[in-house]
């Protein structure tokens, strides 16, 4: 097909599919759906593919995960020919792979770059997706895949004044692509989650001086990063395609070790001694030492104990390692961590903690901070305060479903849809890694594939007998949202206010949406809905004079 011109244009064009974001889950879509021959569009608001990890170019950037496990497995070419050279690979390695596999797949020429969609909005009566963008674009696709990711629109503190701030403001999410110095500078950063530990570490021993304002303190995990040994590489891929196996069975959806064993089952002594164990392999080890850390509270807090008396041994200053020690929700409950020297950072100098519950922060001035106690001067400030998670990227869009149903009405008191991957009233409307499916619990890209192939699967399905339009029933949504609720009541993820749970955005609606089961019983749940011909949990528009194209 010939791609839409990268120049606005006012002329509707009609396409099979329309895909909107160029990340993990938009990439793939752009490369399965093109190889089934189908007219497809990409849009991406950034100037190229990448997703979160184009936006996100912040010092110390780096993912979470294993490298091998954190890629594209659907291609053994791919596989093959590209070779990492981290355990845990930084930013920009994870830029090039992602330019590397788009090249390698040409996929840039079905991608309409520095484009944002505005609206979607349902034709019923034709059966066909209206998409306009800022461009001018408007385009009519049979099919519109929601590729935008469970973190992908950044968010401001809630903290008076950031306009009238007269020094850098920098934002993780959207981080410069020209070299920052810090060189000298009095920096603040505002936020400890993943993202702000990743700064700090880096920012610090560079600043002339760094003051860190934390609100609440995060449990970081040693990261142990090593390189990648060409023999090891060597094994990997010889075994990628048991590997994928292996994460595609996994609770994760990746090829972390996850063990049965309950905390409780061994001695105190033995328990002591895998936690050391853990803490010394470094990554995410610890999270599955033991098979009950997000349901046993008891087990949970041993754990955590442990973590705190880590943390005691790393800071010099008591005082300052009693500030940095978590305490008054699960280890585990907001997003694990992983870190080189965070706590080590704190023994600088000129690394200042600010503690915002004893100290709080009352307004951004125009030369820094005020707090409680007064004025905090700086040259630099950064905001490491992360996304309007899981729905914020949907609700940027206005997307009208049938009878006028918009999805901002429709998640009005909080996410609501079957699978994560499509919504009652809204027919042959897709969501890649979408809330209410695994999301932010497993490896993204092992969903991402997932999710793809299960929407490739039901296009073809509806090819095949006939269809124009899906859409799940009420009862399926319903009795799904009753799955993931009663689900998420065993978690202790809902001990902890975090974007998990939407408690960071102001007014936004409270609750674990997210499928808390494992990747396999999720995918059992993805086999499921397709038996018998797609008719236990959907309804079908078949083709009609005025549908056909």
């Amino acid at each position: 097909m010939t791609s839409i011109s990268q120049n606005s244009s006012t002329a509707t064009r009609r396409l099979d599919v329309v895909i909107v974001g160029a990340g993990f889950g938009g990439m793939y879509a752009v490369h399965k759906f093109n190889a089934m021959g189908l007219k497809i569009q990409g849009y991406e608001a950034g100037s190229d593919v990448g997703g979160v990890w184009y936006w996100n170019r912040y010092p110390g950037a780096r993912v979470d995960l294993p490298s091998i496990d954190y890629s594209f497995g659907f291609s053994p070419e791919v596989e093959q020919e590209w070779t990492w050279s981290e355990q845990f690979a930084a930013q920009p390695e994870l830029l090039r792979y992602i330019n590397f596999v788009a090249d390698r797949l040409d996929l840039r020429r079905h991608i309409q770059f520095n484009t944002r969609v505005t609206s979607a909005e349902w034709d019923d009566a034709r059966q066909v997706w209206v998409v306009k963008t800022d461009q001018g674009d408007v385009v009519e696709a049979t099919y519109c895949i929601m590729a935008t990711g469970p973190l992908s629109i950044p968010k401001d503190p809630e903290i008076p004044g950031i306009g009238r701030f007269k020094g850098e403001l920098l934002r993780a999410g959207r981080w410069p692509h020209q070299p920052v110095s810090y060189a000298g500078k009095r920096v603040g950063v505002i936020g400890t989650g993943s993202t702000g530990i990743q700064i700090v570490q880096e920012v610090g021993p560079q600043a002339g001086e760094l003051f860190v304002f934390q609100r609440t303190p995060s449990f970081t995990m040693p990261m142990r990063n090593v390189p990648l040994e060409p023999d090891y590489v060597a094994e990997v891929k010889r075994n990628y395609a048991g590997l994928r196996e292996s994460a595609r069975n996994s609770p994760a959806g990746g090829i972390r070790p996850a063990s049965t064993r309950a905390f409780f089952s061994v001695t105190p002594a033995q328990r002591l001694s895998l936690m050391e164990d853990a803490w010394k392999q470094g990554g995410l080890a610890m999270l599955g030492t033991f098979s009950d850390l997000l349901v046993n509270e008891e087990a949970n807090e041993h754990v955590a104990e442990f973590v705190r008396g880590k943390i005691g041994e790393m800071v010099k200053d008591p005082v300052t390692a009693e500030k940095l020690k978590p305490r008054g929700y699960p280890i585990f409950a907001r997003r694990p961590c992983l870190d080189s020297s965070y706590y080590e950072t704190f023994n600088l100098p000129t690394v200042h903690l600010m503690d915002c519950n004893e100290d709080p922060i009352l307004e951004i001035t125009d030369k820094g901070v005020r707090t409680q106690s007064g004025e905090v001067e700086l040259d630099m400030l950064i905001f490491a305060t992360g996304y309007d998670g899981l729905t914020g990227a949907m609700l940027a869009v206005d997307v009208q479903g049938r009878d006028g149903l918009r999805v901002s009405r429709k998640w009005s008191e909080g996410a609501r849809s079957y699978l994560g991957i499509m919504m009652a009233g809204f027919p042959n409307l897709f969501m890649t890694t979408g809330p209410n499916g695994p999301a932010a619990l497993a490896n993204i890209i092992r969903i991402s594939e997932n999710d793809v192939d299960w929407i490739a699967d039901a296009m073809r399905h509806m090819s095949a007998t006939g269809q124009t339009a899906m859409e799940p029933t009420a009862e399926a949504e319903d009795g799904w949202m009753k799955t993931v609720a009663a689900l998420s009541q065993r978690s202790l993820l809902n001990k902890a206010k975090t974007w998990y749970l939407g408690a960071n955005v102001k007014d936004k609606p409270q609750g674990l949406s997210m499928f808390t089961g494992g990747f396999p019983k999720y995918r059992e749940y993805c086999a499921l809905a397709t038996q018998d011909g797609y008719r236990a949990h959907f309804t079908f528009d078949p083709v009609t004079g005025s549908a056909s194209s």
